[in-house]
Order: structure tokens, then C-alpha cells, then sequence
């Protein structure tokens, strides 16, 4: 990797737009999750387990639909939003869910804390995401 690697405002830009799409669609299973099972009595733990992986579900269904209204077809637009960085997807979600529990304590669903957690959600696998398109040339769209 060259000193320039890192300075490509084009690849910065890019990999922004795909963080944003990702954090829209992980946000969306994970928050909700949360929200439904804050007053269930379930453990802490388990109810992040399950936010993570609601919102992987839902970010790869938000993508598909992404690729499907972009003419691409059905079957090829679910192995590309599957094939999408899970490294990426984890990070995200365990940065939100560790933004909410250092704040609130517990699995809660509070606006407050909302743009903090995408904060977080946004930045942790933003870096990882331009390194993925700039040398591997990969992206979700």
C-alpha cells in the first residue's frame, strides 16, 4: 500500500455511501429488536444476540431490494447482498450494541441514544469498508 492509499476522496466517498445503506439496514433489525424485548425480562446478552442478527437480516434484505430496483435480477441480487461483508456487519452491530449498554446500562431502546450508537455503527466499519473497495475492489453495490 502506497502513502496515497488512504487519500482517495472518490473511494472515501464511496464506501461512506455503502457504510450509510449497511447502517440503515443494521440499524433497522437491531433498534427494532431492542425496542420489542426491552421489557421482556429476557437476559441482556440474548437480546443483543438477536438484534445482531435481525439486523444482518435486515440490512441483506434492504440490500437486495437496493439491487432489485437497480434491474438486477432476483437471484443474483440475493447472492450479492449475501456475499456483502459480514466483518463489516458485526462490527457495526457490536458497535451500536456496546454504544446502547455503555449508556443505558442494558439492552434499551432510547432516542437519545439513537444517533450516538449510529455514530458508532457508521464509524467502526467505515475505514474497514474503504480498504475493501480500494484494494479488493468490492462492494455491496
Amino acid at each position: 500500500m502506497s502513502n496515497n492509499f488512504w487519500s482517495c476522496r472518490h473511494t472515501w466517498r464511496k464506501s461512506a455511501n455503502n457504510t450509510k445503506w449497511c447502517l440503515i439496514g443494521c440499524a433497522t433489525g437491531d433498534f427494532g429488536t431492542i425496542a420489542l424485548l426491552q421489557d421482556s425480562g429476557w437476559p441482556v446478552v440474548n437480546i443483543f444476540a438477536l438484534a445482531m442478527l435481525n439486523g444482518i437480516i435486515t440490512s441483506i434484505i434492504l440490500e437486495t431490494f437496493i439491487l432489485v430496483r437497480q434491474s438486477i435480477e432476483l437471484q443474483v441480487a440475493i447472492k450479492t447482498a449475501l456475499g456483502m461483508s459480514l466483518i463489516s456487519m458485526i462490527s457495526m452491530e457490536l458497535a451500536m450494541n456496546l454504544v446502547d449498554f455503555l449508556l443505558t446500562g442494558g439492552a434499551v431502546f432510547t432516542l437519545w441514544v439513537l444517533p450516538i450508537s449510529l455514530f458508532f455503527g457508521f464509524i467502526t466499519p467505515w475505514p474497514y469498508n474503504y480498504w475493501r473497495l480500494k484494494k479488493l475492489g468490492k462492494a455491496c453495490h
